[in-house]
């Protein structure tokens, strides 16, 4: 299929109702409003061709945008691709979702976690911040560097609730991530999780809950999953 195809598809996908759910939820337009489900049926059509993945993103419309990141190949994408794909992120889900899901099962998972994570512009520093719970979720914990990992847990605990509004979410998110993916970390987590206890963030009008760190790692360990990593954490 064609770009012009997709989109076309992708506009006879939509609906009022996601859409204004969409809306709720923060985004921004030009967007149709397709559910992900519906758009997963595009999928195949698109992993043919990186060049269309990546046109896809470059619209600017979110549900390409999603798609592109459901369809990329995230091990051939370059890092100057992912830059541009940060940049062009104007909501918090895209940045915490679809860019920051391709970019830990890129080669520069890491590079591009630090680096935004540092990063003054708010939905920045989310990518990052999602960028590395993902990339703990798929990684082996040999490729990890536990001492950095370590230090980013505490620098959670001393500022979490602190940060920007966005970001507070995405550190809970981190801690879970750890917690729950890395077993040698796992009480660690746990102790940060305890400390930081209920984060606040600011959702909208929707019934979006941030959870309970301590309680999802907890939950987890109960199941006897502490620790089994993920194939692949774009969904």
């Amino acid at each position: 299929m064609t770009y012009e195809e997709i989109m076309q598809a992708l506009a006879g996908m939509g609906s009022e109702q996601t859409k204004n759910t969409y809306i709720r939820h923060g985004a921004k337009e030009p967007f149709f409003g397709v559910k992900i489900g519906d758009m997963k049926k595009l999928v195949k059509h698109v992993k043919k061709d990186q060049a269309l993945a990546l046109q896809l993103y470059k619209s600017g419309n979110y549900d390409a945008m999603y798609l592109a990141g459901l369809s990329v190949n995230p091990k051939t994408i370059t890092k100057e691709q992912l830059q541009h794909w940060v940049a062009g992120a104007n909501w918090h889900s895209p940045a915490e979702y679809t860019v920051a899901r391709v970019a830990a099962e890129s080669p520069y998972a890491r590079e591009l976690a630090v680096e935004w994570m540092e990063s003054p512009e708010e939905l920045v520093a989310v990518s990052g911040w999602s960028t590395y719970a993902n990339y703990v979720s798929v990684a082996p914990d040999e490729a990890l560097d536990m001492e950095e990992i370590r230090g980013y847990l505490t620098r959670v605990r001393d500022t979490i609730h602190s940060e920007r509004n966005w970001v507070r979410y995405v550190m809970n998110s981190f801690v879970i991530s750890v917690g729950t993916y890395v077993e040698a970390l796992t009480e660690e987590a746990k102790t940060v999780a305890e400390t930081v206890g209920s984060v606040q963030v600011d959702v909208g009008n929707t019934a979006c809950k941030v959870p309970l760190a301590m309680d999802y790692i907890n939950k987890i360990e109960a199941m006897g999953k502490i620790g089994s990593k993920k194939k692949t954490c774009i969904c």
